[in-house]
C-alpha cells in the first residue's frame, strides 16, 4: 500500500469509527461502498490471476466513502484539498540556502581572499560537527525521531490542527482522530523528507559561497593573505594544511609551503598576486567536505523516503481491517486471544467470548482462550509458553472480573507484562456478568463505581478497558465502529 492510499484508508477509518450512530454514513452507504470495492478488488485479482488483495479493497472503499462525504459536505471537500507544506519547503529551502551562501562571504573585504575567513571556516566546521552527530545518532539511536520534535513533524505532516468550520460533529471528531493517528504513522517518513530537504539546503548553501567566490573573482582582483593576533605563520600553515588536505589529495591543485604562508601575512598592503590559488583551494574543500557529503545524505534520505512511501507501514492486522478483510475474503479468519486473570471461564462465558470475537473481528473469527493466570502468580511464569508476538493473532485481550478489586502488584504487573511483550498492543475486557448476578436490583450504582475504578486503574497502566457481559453479549454491542480499545505496546 502506498502513502496516498494509506492516507485515505486512515481517514476513512477515523471517520467511520467516530460515526457510531450512523449520522453521516448510513449503513446503506457502508454496505454499498464495501460491495462496490469488493467487486473492484475481485476484478483486479482476476486480471492479475491472483487472490483478492486487502489493500486494493481498502483503497477502493476509502475512495468511494470519502468521495461521497465530499459531495455532501463542501467543508470536507475543501479539507481534502489541503496539502502539506513540506513539498514547498523542499523547493524553497535549497534556494534560500544558495542565496544565503552567496551573500555570506561578502561580510569580509570583497577585494581579498582571507586565508582565515571566518564564514568559510564556520561552514566547514559546522558540517563536520553535523557528520559526527549523525554518526553518534546512528550508533546510539535516539528516542522517536532524534533532532526533529514531534510537534514539528506533526505540523509538517498534517498542517494546521484547526478543523474546518461547518462540519458535523462526528466528521469533526473523525478528522481530529485522523490528525493524531496520521502524524504518528508518518513521523518516520516526514523525518526522512525533512532530512533530505535540510541536506540539500546545506549543499546549496556551500555552492552559493563557492559561486560567489568565483563570480567576484571574475570582476575583482583578489588579494590573498591572512592576519591574526594570536596565531603565527607556523600555526596558520598547520591549520591550512589540515583543512586543505582532502582537496590537495583529490584535485590537481597547487600546494603551499610555510614560506608561502609567511609571505601572505597582512603586515602591510598585500600583493594582489596568488589569489586564484586560494579560491580554488577553498572551493575544492567546500565541495569535498560539504557539498558532496550533503548530496549523498540527501540522496540516501530521498531513497529511504521513497521506499517508505511506496510500502507504507500500515498495520492491516488491526481489528477494523481484519473485519473488512473477512468481508472481502482477502484474509484468513482473525484470531482473538483471551488471557484471563484469576478468572475461571465456564461454558456459558466461553460462548460469550466467541460472540465478542465475532462482533469485533467478523463471523469467521476464531477464539483462542488461554488458561487463567492465577492470582499472585508471576506473569512471566504463567505465560512462558505463550507466543505473544504471534502474527496470526489480531487482538490479545486480558480478561478480568469486574467484581475484583484491581491491585497494582498483581493485576497491574500482569497488564504491564502483556503490554511490554505484545507488539500489537493489548485490549482489556471487564466482565460484568458476575457482579450483575450478585447485585440484582442494586447493580447500577456499584457498576458505575466499579467501572470508574477499573478505567482509572487501566489508564494508570497505559491501557484502555472495554466492559462486556459474557452471559449476555448483546448488552454491550461491539462492531466495526466501536470495536475493542486496543492500547499500543509500551
Amino acid at each position: 500500500m502506498n502513502e496516498r492510499t494509506a492516507r485515505d484508508v486512515v481517514l476513512m477509518r477515523a471517520i467511520e469509527t467516530a460515526d457510531t450512530k450512523r449520522e453521516i454514513l448510513s449503513e446503506d452507504d457502508r454496505v454499498y461502498a464495501s460491495r462496490s470495492a469488493r467487486e473492484l478488488a475481485h476484478w483486479q485479482a482476476a486480471e492479475g490471476k491472483s487472490e483478492p488483495r486487502l489493500d486494493h479493497f481498502l483503497g477502493q472503499r476509502a475512495e468511494l466513502i470519502l468521495k461521497r462525504l465530499a459531495e455532501r459536505t463542501p467543508a470536507f471537500a475543501a479539507f481534502r484539498q489541503r496539502r502539506s507544506v513540506l513539498p514547498l519547503l523542499a523547493v524553497l529551502l535549497p534556494i534560500v540556502g544558495f542565496l544565503a551562501g552567496a551573500g555570506l562571504d561578502r561580510i569580509g573585504n570583497p577585494h581579498r581572499v582571507d586565508l582565515l575567513s571566518a564564514p568559510l571556516l564556520l561552514i566547514v566546521a559546522w558540517n563536520l560537527l553535523v557528520y559526527v552527530v549523525l554518526i553518534v545518532w546512528t550508533l546510539v539511536p535516539a528516542k522517536r525521531t532524534g533532532w526533529a520534535s514531534p510537534q514539528l513533524l506533526r505540523r509538517l505532516s498534517v498542517g494546521k490542527a484547526a478543523l474546518p468550520r461547518k462540519l458535523p460533529a462526528p466528521l469533526a471528531a473523525g478528522i481530529a482522530q485522523y490528525f493524531a493517528e496520521w502524524s504518528q504513522l508518518t513521523a518516520k517518513l516526514t523525518h526522512l523528507r525533512l532530512a533530505r530537504t535540510i541536506h540539500l539546503a546545506a549543499a546549496t548553501f556551500a555552492l552559493g559561497a563557492i559561486a560567489s567566490l568565483y563570480a567576484r573573482g571574475v570582476l575583482t582582483q583578489y588579494a590573498a593573505g591572512w592576519e591574526s593576533t594570536f596565531l603565527g605563520a607556523e600555526q596558520v600553515h598547520a591549520l591550512l594544511s589540515f583543512l586543505f588536505a582532502p582537496a590537495l589529495a583529490v584535485f590537481p591543485l597547487q600546494g603551499f609551503s610555510l614560506a608561502d604562508v609567511q609571505a601572505l601575512h597582512f603586515v602591510q598592503e598585500a600583493s594582489p598576486a596568488g589569489g586564484a590559488r586560494w579560491v580554488h583551494l577553498y572551493a575544492a574543500t567546500l565541495f569535498l567536505l560539504v557539498v558532496l557529503p550533503r548530496l549523498v545524505l540527501a540522496i540516501v534520505s530521498a531513497l529511504r523516503a521513497r521506499h517508505v512511501a511506496h510500502r507504507f507501514p500500515l498495520d492491516l492486522g488491526q481489528p477494523y481491517y481484519r473485519l473488512l478483510a473477512d468481508r472481502v475474503g482477502a484474509s484468513g479468519p482473525a484470531v482473538l486471544r483471551v488471557i484471563p486473570y484469576s478468572f475461571t471461564v465456564d461454558e456459558a462465558r466461553h460462548k460469550g467470548l466467541a460472540a465478542v470475537a465475532a462482533m469485533v473481528l467478523g463471523e469467521q473469527a476464531q477464539l483462542m482462550l488461554r488458561p487463567s493466570c492465577s492470582y499472585g502468580e508471576e506473569p512471566k511464569d504463567a505465560l512462558r509458553d505463550a507466543r505473544l508476538d504471534d502474527a496470526d493473532v489480531a487482538i490479545t485481550a486480558a480478561l478480568f472480573n469486574l467484581a475484583a478489586t484491581p491491585e497494582r502488584e498483581n493485576h497491574g504487573a500482569f497488564l504491564d507484562y502483556l503490554a511490554h511483550n505484545t507488539p500489537r498492543g493489548i485490549a482489556v475486557l471487564l466482565d460484568e456478568s458476575g457482579l450483575v448476578e450478585r447485585s440484582a436490583g442494586h447493580a447500577d450504582t456499584r457498576l458505575v463505581e466499579r467501572v470508574a475504578l477499573w478505567h482509572q486503574f487501566c489508564q494508570y497502566h497505559h491501557t484502555q478497558a472495554t466492559v462486556v457481559d459474557l452471559l449476555h453479549p448483546e448488552r454491550h454491542p461491539l462492531d466495526l465502529g466501536s470495536g475493542l480499545a486496543v492500547s499500543g505496546a509500551a
